[in-house]
C-alpha cells in the first residue's frame, strides 16, 4: 500500500533560530535568513526573543526538527545543539572545536577597514579599544595593527574584560580610559572592536577633555543605528553586513538538511561599507589654531555666523586664520561653514518630512533659494531631487 504524501504543512524543513534579539549583529542575522526563506521557503521557524547570554531553551531539549540556525555563545550551547543530533550551522564561532560548519563575517577585513577609515582622514596616530579574550575582538585588533604597522604609524592599545560592566566596576575603568586617551599623541584615531563600547570610549573623551572628532577620531562596528545615533557625537560604524551572514547560513542550512557534505573550511563574509557620522566626519587637523575654528564652525554653522565670528573665536587676524585653514585643509573658512550647512540639510532631507523652508533655516542657509542654489552647485541636484532619492534608496 503506497504510503500517503505528507501534508504540505508537515513538508517544510522545521528550523530552530538560536539567535539573540538584544543586539543589532543578531537581528541583522535574523533579517538575512527571513530573506533567505522568503525566496527558497517556506520553513516552520522556531524562534523566541533572546540575548546573546541567555541559557539553553528547555524546548531544545525535546525539539525534533530538522535544522538549527545558531550564534553558539558558550560550550553549553554547544553540547545542547550537538545532542540534537541534525543539521547545524554556527554563525558566531566563539567556541572553537565544535565541528559545527561557520559562517560568520571577516574580522580580519573588518580591522583592515576601520585603519583604513581612520588613516584617510588623516590619523597617524591609531588606537584600538577591544575586548580581552574574545578571538573576534583579537582578529580586529591583530588586522588593525598589521595594517597600521605598514603605514608606521604609532599605534596604542586597551581592552577590557566583557564582564568588567557587570562587575560594577566600570567607574573605575572609565578614568582608566580617560588617563589612556589623555595620553594618546593627538590628533588620534581609535576604532572600537563594536559600537557597544561607543558610549563608554566617547565619556571617557569627555572625562581627557579630547575633543571627538577634531582630537580623537573615533569609529565602531555593527552600525547599531539606535545605539550610534544617541552617542554623544553619533558614532561612525563600520557595517559587518550580518545580513548576509543570516542569507548564507540558511542557504548552507538548506544544502545539509538536503544530505549534501557540509564544507571544510569556515566561509566568512567581507564587511560592507562605513557609515560615517559626526564621530570621524573631519579630516584629523594637528594645528590647534584650526583644529579650534573647525570645531566653533561644527557646532555653530547652522546658527548662521560667519567667517568673522569664527576669526573672533579664535581671536587671530583674519589672513593668519586663512592662511593656516586653507594649508591644513585646502578650503577657505567660508567652504568649511557652508559645507557642514549642507551635511545638515542633507540629513533633514534625508531623516524628517520637513518643508524645505523649514530645512533652509535649522540647517543655517538665509532662505530656501540660497540653499536650493548651494544644492544645485555642489552636489548638482536640487534638494527636492536630492530628498527623492534618499527615499528611494531607503525602499
Amino acid at each position: 500500500m503506497a504510503t500517503a504524501p505528507l501534508a504540505p504543512w508537515k513538508a517544510r524543513p522545521h528550523v530552530a533560530l538560536l539567535v539573540e534579539t538584544s543586539l543589532a549583529s543578531g537581528r541583522d542575522i535574523l533579517r538575512g535568513i527571513a530573506r533567505y526563506v522568503r525566496e527558497q521557503g517556506p520553513w516552520s521557524i522556531y524562534h523566541e526573543p533572546r540575548s546573546l547570554e541567555q541559557k539553553v531553551p528547555r524546548w531544545l531539549k525535546h525539539w525534533a526538527g530538522d535544522g538549527i540556525i545558531a550564534r553558539i555563545q558558550n560550550p553549553a550551547i554547544a553540547e545542547a545543539v550537538a545532542v540534537a543530533g541534525i543539521p547545524t550551522v554556527d554563525v558566531l564561532g566563539v567556541v572553537e572545536g565544535t565541528g559545527f560548519p561557520l559562517v560568520h563575517v571577516d574580522d580580519a577585513a573588518i580591522g583592515r577597514l576601520g585603519a583604513e577609515h581612520l588613516h584617510e582622514r588623516g590619523f597617524r596616530h591609531l588606537g584600538f579599544f577591544g575586548i580581552q579574550d574574545e578571538n573576534w575582538s583579537t582578529r580586529r585588533r591583530e588586522a588593525f595593527l598589521r595594517q597600521a604597522a605598514d603605514w608606521q604609524c604609532r599605534t596604542a592599545l586597551l581592552e577590557v574584560h566583557r564582564r568588567t560592566a557587570a562587575s560594577g566596576s566600570w567607574e573605575h575603568f572609565e578614568d582608566e580610559l580617560a588617563d589612556w586617551i589623555a595620553h594618546l599623541p593627538k590628533p588620534a584615531g581609535v576604532m572600537i572592536a563594536s559600537d557597544q563600547l561607543g558610549p563608554y570610549l566617547l565619556e571617557a573623551c569627555r572625562r581627557a577633555g579630547a575633543h571627538v572628532p577634531e582630537e580623537v577620531g573615533v569609529v565602531g562596528v555593527d552600525n547599531d543605528e539606535p545605539l550610534c545615533l544617541v552617542s554623544n557625537p553619533p558614532l561612525s560604524s563600520i557595517y559587518p553586513n550580518h545580513v548576509r551572514v543570516g542569507y548564507e547560513a540558511a542557504r548552507l542550512l538548506h544544502q545539509l538538511m538536503d544530505g549534501q557534505a557540509p564544507p571544510c573550511r569556515p566561509l566568512l563574509l567581507p564587511p560592507g561599507n562605513i557609515v560615517t557620522r559626526l564621530s570621524t566626519n573631519i579630516l584629523a587637523v594637528a594645528d590647534r589654531l584650526v583644529a579650534s575654528a573647525v570645531r566653533f564652525i561644527r557646532e555653530h554653522a547652522c546658527d548662521g555666523i560667519t567667517v568673522a565670528d569664527v576669526v573672533e573665536s579664535v581671536a587671530v587676524c583674519r589672513s593668519l586664520l586663512q592662511r593656516r585653514f586653507h594649508a591644513a585643509l585646502e578650503r577657505t573658512v567660508h567652504d568649511e561653514i557652508i559645507r557642514v550647512r549642507l551635511e545638515r540639510a542633507k540629513e533633514l532631507l534625508s531623516e524628517t518630512d520637513l518643508p524645505l523652508a523649514q530645512i533652509a533655516v535649522k540647517a543655517g542657509f538665509r532662505h530656501q533659494e540660497y540653499m536650493g542654489a548651494v544644492f544645485k552647485a555642489r552636489l548638482g541636484v536640487t534638494p527636492g531631487r536630492f530628498r527623492r532619492a534618499a527615499e528611494n534608496a531607503a525602499v
